[in-house]
Formats: structure tokens, C-alpha cells, sequence
């Protein structure tokens, strides 16, 4: 699990909102939900990005899965989707036969929670189906980058590391490139048919594997769609009668209409997140999505009039007292237990990760039988369609250590082809449920993990490599119909940016340049700052950088051209 899939936060952060879209949302149990390019040699100190014709020999060739057929595939952009109950006898076979030669592979990987001992029964299990000796080089997923920035710096660096996206910055680029093996030899073209669940994996997740012109990542998937989604209290808004907005204006009426601070209840949480969604902000959630060419023009997304106009939309929710009071307080002192307001009626709208919708009504399903948490479709803030804006295929990435020797290399593409099995199949729910009766029994084809299992089986194996993006929760079909259906809809109106899809490392003198917009954007939607400061500071950005980075953009996209 990433940590904001643990845990919901007060409002996605740059850091929680890459962890949330960097992963696809899989079947549910023990009330948790499971996890579902750089190019040329100058890519250290200039950087670049491969795409087009080079790309394209690089990347293996695409060969859907046809084990098990979703209920609902994947259309715009979306997860697919699975409605059905689990049953043991029903599940597939995606791997025959053993790929491991019974090698020893260690793989270092973020985790959060406390680590289980490495010969611990799941451990055991998945070494044993995939034929390789797994040890694991767990580290706290809250201090990884430390971690991974001594590691890498080192002379002793695991067969296999894991980096999300989030931990790519600074120096970590150009490690990748000089430390990592090119796994072309061996998945490119035609060879990738030897791990046909690696296969399976869209062409849009290789092209983000693609790190200084070598194919070296073994990537998690996900929806392009955006997976930031206002989430709102269905079972209050039918009992009151309100209606759902179609217009900034009508969400504002909406927010005065439910607020009513004597009696503790205010509209939502910080909407900032669907602020830049609903006016049509390039994202934030990577800056090189932030970055798109318009009318012959590079331009970034906090220079748009519509990065200021959600910004000020923002700020008068929370002038006009419609925001509930813990929000005010930021990220740095956020509200403690938002999901338990929201599921108290405190508040009734909260923009958070897709992942929550499932989490949050099975999260009070006991307790309270009468709650439903819905998804709100999004709109443009003029009343019409919205435009809303890609987020990456891919955001999580386990390298091979580029000294390991071909026989390591083998069994990490074993275990990579193991745990990238699509769901409904022995090996997806080996790798996400551990073994049955041990880690998890199934009740009503719902698999629900014991105290073991929810000890044991986590965190490991899932950082691998991930099958094609999937929403499964068995026991609420409902919410994985909705949850597909809403991110089929907003694909109809989602676009790709120029540099949707590639593998950017930026000129290491940018790296930091528009570190402080994130800080600046809660000053000024919570009123400590005006919208005059965030204008001057983008005036700023640019005599500091901004206008040379964007001249460096321009060249890259007539060099390389686009990936979409």
C-alpha cells in the first residue's frame, strides 16, 4: 500500500497526490484496499527525455491479457474493473510454470508499517511459487529518500531498488542512469513474450520506464485519469435535497446552502485539488505535466490566468466560512482525523484520492448503516464540460542493479512477471492476500485477511511491478461500477500535455525552482497571502529560471517530439 492508501490525509499534498495516482486500486480485504525517460547521455547534469522512433525499439510489444476478462474494461483512460465474488476453485493460472532458477535476490523497497521477518510464511510462499529466494531490504517509507540517497551514493547497492516517482528528485535521475541495468536485452520488441504478464502491461507504463535513453524500470501502472475526486455524502445530500453543482457558482451556493457553523457542520475540506481540476489547470502533480505548448507558446501552469482563478475561487470558500475550520490550519497542522468528521457529517464534501470512496464506506459500514459516500462528477467552472488534465501512466519504478549478472537479472524478471498478474488469477491473489488460511479466508467471495495477514502481507512484493490498472471490491460492486464509470466520463474529458507519458529529467540547476509555489498556494487560498504575492513570486520564477527552463522545454519537444 502507498501511505495515502494507509491513511486518508487532511487534502492531497504534492508528495500524497503523486503516491495516490502512482497506483491502481485492487481488491479489498481487512479493511484496507491493496495495490492494485531520460535520454541521451547528457541526462545527469542537462537533462533530456527518449521518446518517438528511439522509444519505440526500446519498448516492449503489447500482448493483452486474455486469463480472466473483466466485467468492465478499461475505456478512456480508466482502471478496468471487477464486480465479481472470488472463489478459490475459480481463480486462473497466468504463470505455468516456475521462470525462477532459484537464485537469491535483494530488493530494497519503502515500506510503511513495521516490517515482518524475512522467513515469515508469505515470504516463504511467494519465493517458493515464483523460484526465487526473495530477501527483503525493507526501509521507512517516510525517511526513503534518505535512505535511497546514501544507498545510491554507495558502493553497495542491492540486485533490485524501488523508487517512486515522489523520491526522484535531486541527484536520484542521474543515479538511476549510472547505477541501473537496461533490461532492452531482455523485454524489448518481441522478448517481453517470455513474461507474458509483463507484456500485458500498457505501452504508455514502459514509455515512463524509459530512464536516460535505456529501457531499466519495471513500472506499477495506473489510469491517466485524474484520481483526485470531490467524494461527497450521498445519504445528507439526498435526506436535505441538495442538488449536485454544474458551475463554480453553483458549488459556492451549494457550500452557503449546507454550512451552518452553530450546528457544526460546514460544506467541505480544502477543495484546491478540484479547484484546479474544475478551471482547467495544468497539473501540479509533476512538473513536467505542468509544462504545455499552446498557440506556438511553452507556457507553465502557475503563469495561466485559470491557475489564479482557482486559487482565488478557493480562498473565498474558506473567507466565507464554508470550509471546516480544521482545514484552515494547513498541512502542517492539519486536522488529526478528517475521515471521522466527514463520516460524523461534520463536513460533507472532501476532495481526496479515488482509493477513499471504498475506503471510507467500508470504513463505516459497521457503525453506521445508513452512510454513503458518492463520487461528484466534475465540471467546467463555467457550466460546461470541464478540461481536465493526465496524470502519468506510471509512477513507481524497481530497477535491477546495473552490476547484477544476467542469471539475477532473470529472476527478477521471475518475480516481476509473478506479482504483474492480472486479478482473479493464483498468482495476483498469492502476491496481494498471502496464503489462504494463513493470511486471509474467503467469506461471501470476498477475501478478508486476518492479523497475520495484515501483518505479513504488505508493502513487499506489490513494489515489483503491477498488472494493468484495476479497481476490484467484491463486496461493493457498486462503488467499483461508479468508481470506473466516474473515471470513464472525466476521460472523455481529460487531454494529454505535451509531455504526458515521458521520463523528463530536468537541468539539475531547475531542480528547485518552483519548490515554493505548493507552501505559497495554501498561504494564499487560506487568506495569509494575496494573490499579488503568488503574481510576484511567478515573476520572480521566471528572471530566476523559469524563462530559460522554458526555453530548454521547447527545444526538448522539437527535438524529441511528443509522446502522446
Amino acid at each position: 500500500m502507498t501511505p495515502n492508501a494507509a491513511s486518508v490525509s487532511s487534502g492531497p499534498s504534492r508528495r500524497s497526490f503523486l503516491a495516490s495516482t502512482a497506483v491502481a486500486t485492487a481488491a479489498v480485504a481487512g479493511g484496507m484496499p491493496l495495490l492494485a525517460a531520460c535520454g541521451a547521455s547528457d541526462s545527469g547534469s542537462r537533462g533530456g527525455t527518449t521518446s518517438g522512433k528511439d522509444a519505440k525499439k526500446l519498448l516492449p510489444t503489447y500482448v493483452a491479457s486474455n486469463v480472466v476478462k473483466p466485467d468492465i474494461p478499461a475505456r478512456n483512460g480508466s482502471a478496468m474493473g471487477f464486480t465479481r465474488e472470488l472463489a478459490a476453485a475459480d481463480l486462473k493460472t497466468s504463470v505455468p510454470k516456475k521462470l525462477g532458477k532459484g537464485g537469491k535476490v535483494t530488493i530494497m523497497s519503502p515500506f510503511w508499517g513495521s516490517p515482518p521477518k524475512q522467513n515469515n510464511p508469505y515470504y516463504t510462499a511467494m519465493n517458493s511459487l515464483i523460484g526465487v529466494d526473495v530477501q527483503w531490504q525493507n526501509q521507512d517509507g517516510n525517511t526513503y529518500d534518505q535512505k535511497l540517497g546514501a544507498v545510491l551514493a554507495s558502493s553497495s547497492v542491492p540486485d533490485v531498488v524501488v523508487i517512486p516517482g515522489w523520491n526522484m528528485g535531486g541527484k536520484i535521475p542521474s543515479a538511476i542512469t549510472g547505477k541501473f541495468a537496461d533490461l532492452s536485452p531482455y523485454l524489448s520488441g518481441d522478448r517481453a513474450e517470455e513474461y507474458p504478464n509483463l507484456a500485458a502491461i500498457p505501452t504508455d507504463a514502459w514509455q515512463r520506464s524509459i530512464f536516460g535513453g535505456k529501457l531499466r524500470g519495471l513500472p506499477q501502472p495506473s489510469p491517466y485519469v485524474t484520481g483526485i475526486i470531490p467524494l461527497y455524502r450521498k445519504d445528507i445530500f439526498d435526506k436535505e435535497g441538495y442538488g449536485l453543482p454544474t458551475s463554480a457558482a453553483e458549488f459556492t451556493a451549494l457550500c452557503k446552502e449546507i454550512t451552518n457553523a452553530r450546528a457544526k457542520r460546514w460544506a467541505c475540506g480544502d477543495m484546491k485539488w478540484t479547484a484546479f481540476e474544475i478551471f482547467g489547470v495544468l497539473s501540479g502533480s509533476e512538473k513536467p505535466l505542468g509544462w504545455n505548448l499552446a498557440d506556438g507558446k511553452m507556457i507553465y501552469r502557475v503563469e495561466t490566468p485559470e491557475y489564479l482563478e482557482a486559487l482565488e475561487w478557493t480562498r473565498k470558500l474558506f473567507a466565507a466560512g464554508y470550509v471546516h475550520p480544521d482545514f484552515r490550519l494547513g498541512k502542517s497542522q492539519a486536522a488529526t482525523d478528517p475521515g471521522s468528521k466527514f463520516g460524523s457529517g461534520e463536513f460533507l464534501i472532501w476532495n481526496n484520492n479515488i482509493s477513499n470512496w471504498w475506503g471510507q464506506q467500508s470504513a463505516q459500514a459497521i457503525q453506521n448503516p445508513d452512510f454513503k459516500v458518492w463520487g461528484m462528477d466534475l465540471f467546467g467552472h463555467d457550466g460546461g464540460h470541464p478540461t481536465l488534465w493526465a496524470e502519468q501512466p506510471a509512477g513507481i519504478f524497481a530497477f535491477v542493479n546495473k552490476k547484477a549478472p544476467e542469471s539475477v537479472i532473470r529472476d527478477v524478471l521471475a518475480v516481476a512477471n509473478v506479482t504483474a498478474a492480472p486479478y482473479g488469477t493464483k498468482e495476483w491473489m498469492m502476491t496481494n492476500y498471502g496464503v489462504e488460511g494463513t493470511h486471509y479466508t474467503l467469506k461471501n467471495g470476498v477475501p478478508v485477511k486476518n492479523d497475520r495477514g495484515n501483518n505479513e502481507v504488505l508493502n513487499a512484493y506489490v513494489m515489483v511491478a503491477s498488472p494493468a490498472p484495476t479497481i476490484a471490491h467484491p463486496d461493493y460492486p457498486d462503488i467499483t461500477r461508479a468508481s470506473v464509470g466516474w473515471q470513464q466520463r472525466m476521460g472523455a474529458f481529460t487531454r494529454k500535455s505535451s509531455f504526458w507519458g515521458l521520463q523528463i529529467t530536468e537541468p539539475a540547476r531547475y531542480t528547485n525552482l518552483s519548490d515554493d509555489f505548493e507552501q505559497l498556494e495554501d498561504d494564499v487560498v487560506r487568506g495569509h497571502k494575496k494573490i499579488s504575492d503568488m503574481q510576484q513570486a511567478v515573476s520572480d520564477w521566471k528572471k530566476q529560471g523559469g524563462d530559460r527552463l522554458r526555453d530548454w522545454y521547447k527545444k526538448l519537444l522539437d527535438e524529441n517530439g511528443s509522446a502522446n
